[in-house]
């Protein structure tokens, strides 16, 4: 798949990489499922109207964050890639305050496409290293 670009490729580059809240409503269908994200709340996140003020207080946490797609695999209407998840945390939106920390943690997810947007989705981001990352003394 070396140098196809894909829906993930975008997803990442313009939601994540951008923090472009526009992007969402072209590219996550309104009821997307989601699996595997969680809110600061401990509530699970599903659909655009879910994902919205996860992807906020991420990117408050974060400001400088930036996800690097390393593979990408496409059969059929699924696609799974993994990534590597680099910031600083600048913001108090995590539940405590910013540690003004470096992070960096893989992850891995797995999508269902239909008409050029995210309808399902399984998440699997090393949130364990990032939370040791951001707490160790």
């Amino acid at each position: 798949m070396a140098g196809r670009r894909t829906l993930l490729h975008e997803w990442f580059e313009e939601v994540w990489n951008r923090g472009d809240a526009a992007a969402i409503d072209r590219l996550l269908a309104p009821d997307a499922v989601i699996h595997g994200l969680q809110g600061v709340d401990g509530n699970t996140v599903n659909g655009k109207e879910g994902f919205i003020p996860f992807f906020r207080k991420f990117r408050e946490a974060f400001p400088d964050l930036h996800v690097d797609v390393e593979d990408v695999i496409v059969e059929g209407d699924k696609m799974v890639c993994r990534c590597v998840v680099r910031g600083t945390h600048g913001g108090d939106t995590l539940g405590f305050a910013a540690t003004q920390r470096p992070v960096e943690f893989t992850g891995m997810c797995w999508v269902r496409v239909r008409n050029g947007q995210l309808v399902e989705g399984w998440n699997n981001f090393d949130f364990g290293v990032m939370s040791a990352q951001l707490l160790s003394a």
